[in-house]
């Protein structure tokens, strides 16, 4: 399995929209140009043909806005720093197809080697530009950074794009939640909702997603680009919700994985905070499925303002398990920024914290 082709312009994407829009328009000259009914329909002919072209108008006063933006998302993106793949629609036999991100450092030497760093949220890590709020991680800039100081390891990120509205359902810890009561899961996945709109628009994919990665993107990256391919070089980060799906990928696949970085944790799983019982299935799941403290690393970190204000209570509990469970410098770290908020400004702040202790030289 590999992905058909690799583009730096979306251009499969841009000419289906262009030629649905022709096909509308055709559809609609059509119509205009179609001869007259007989007179006593002829009236009901005038309102259908005036009320295709109301739609027709409102379809031409989106399509090219909405072609630049899904073109420009898609194609424009850019780095300050190395260079970057884009892989769109990677296809998929677990999940559905996204685009996946590779990002490529500076200087970079196709007979060198390089540890690789998997990230979730792809969209959001490179170029804010393209982004839906206009914020970034800004991975090519803190890493070419930390790369040039001598501190970390160049490296290959893989940014891998979240699911759009399938997000919640694929980074939620699917294991984790199976250990509720079959009416509370029910509960969860049929009530959760957030400004009015379900959270979960799926079952739970967590694992559908988590094999997606490990066994299709994974091997793809293996192959296509020189990989130190080891878990002692092969690492996982993510915020939020990414968090979680971070730190169950380590749990998951701890052959795979040697290292997790999880900014912002959202240890509620919803948006109730209060009588609600995710927090302790996470840490029930963590108990049992920790890997081993001394072959893994584990970095967690939190402020406490917006939606981070909701952790650092959670946070404490799980430092305490991890305590319990022999985890300690340098294998794991917990990290805490007073009056740091929820967002790409607060995570590019402090992003050479998790990449430092990841791929320290």
């Amino acid at each position: 399995m590999c992905p058909l082709f690799i583009v730096t312009e979306s251009t499969h994407l841009y000419i289906y929209l262009n030629l649905t829009f022709c096909f509308s328009l055709i559809s609609f000259l059509f119509l205009f140009e179609s001869p007259c009914q007989p007179r006593q329909g002829l009236f009901l002919t005038q309102i259908q043909i005036l009320k295709q072209k109301i739609l027709f108008l409102r379809m031409f006063k989106w399509y090219i806005p909405f072609c630049l933006l899904i073109n420009y998302g898609l194609s424009a993106q850019k780095v300050s720093h190395g260079s970057l793949d884009l892989y769109p629609s990677f296809p998929s036999s677990f999940v559905a197809s996204r685009t996946v991100a590779v990002w490529l450092p500076e200087n970079y030497d196709p007979q060198e080697n390089y540890p690789v760093l998997y990230m979730h949220d792809g969209q959001m890590l490179f170029d804010a530009n393209t982004t839906w709020n206009k914020l970034e991680w800004g991975l090519d800039e803190v890493a070419h950074r930390e790369i040039t100081a001598g501190n970390i390891r160049p490296f290959i990120g893989v940014g891998i794009w979240n699911g759009g509205a399938l997000r919640h359902a694929e980074y939620i810890p699917q294991k984790a939640l199976e250990l509720l009561s079959e009416n509370q899961r029910d509960s969860i996945i049929k009530h959760s909702t957030r400004g009015g709109y379900p959270l979960f628009q799926t079952p739970l994919q967590a694992d559908a997603y988590l094999k997606f990665l490990t066994q299709e993107v994974k091997p793809f990256i293996d192959q296509k680009y020189p990989t130190l391919a080891d878990a002692e070089h092969t690492f996982i980060m993510g915020s939020s919700m990414g968090g979680l799906i971070s730190w169950y990928a380590l749990c998951e696949y701890p052959q795979i994985f040697g290292g997790a970085a999880c900014l912002s944790t959202h240890w509620p799983g919803g948006f109730v905070y209060e009588k609600n019982p995710i927090p302790g299935a996470f840490l029930a799941y963590l108990n049992q499925n920790l890997p081993p403290p001394k072959n893994h690393r584990l970095y967690f970190d939190l402020g406490d303002a917006t939606l981070d204000a909701h952790y650092p209570d959670l946070q404490e509990e799980v430092n305490k398990l991890l305590s319990k469970k022999g985890f300690a410098e340098p294998y794991w770290k917990t990290l805490f920024f007073p009056g740091e908020e929820h967002s790409e400004i607060a995570w590019n702040k402090r992003l050479h914290e998790p990449l430092n202790f990841l791929l320290s030289n």
